[in-house]
């Protein structure tokens, strides 16, 4: 997680040279501290979320692959089976037929 610099004491001193009292200065100051702090951790949750959504996808995908493998398998069996099925029938139809 990436951390914002944040330098209060310029960002008081620019709102003292601006006019505002130092009191209001360091409220402000806390105020948008208190923010930033609370919008980098959500920032921080949301980017979890995310990486829990990318590692559920992962598993489904690796799920759906090895369902094709093991369907793919099943197919190549099933073809040499047949296959050798019909080598065998036409081979006891040959030797019938001399």
């Amino acid at each position: 997680m990436t951390t914002l610099a944040f330098d209060t004491y310029a960002f008081i001193r620019k709102l003292k040279d601006s006019g505002i009292t130092e009191e209001q200065a360091r409220a402000q100051v806390e105020a948008l501290s208190q923010a930033l702090e609370q919008f980098q951790s959500e920032l921080h949750l949301s980017e979890s979320a995310t990486k829990q959504d990318i590692r559920e996808s992962e598993l489904k995908l690796e799920l759906n692959i090895a369902e094709t493998k093991a369907e793919l398998v099943r197919w190549t069996v099933g073809v040499g089976f047949l296959q050798t099925a019909l080598i065998a029938a036409l081979l006891i139809k040959l030797s019938a037929g001399i």
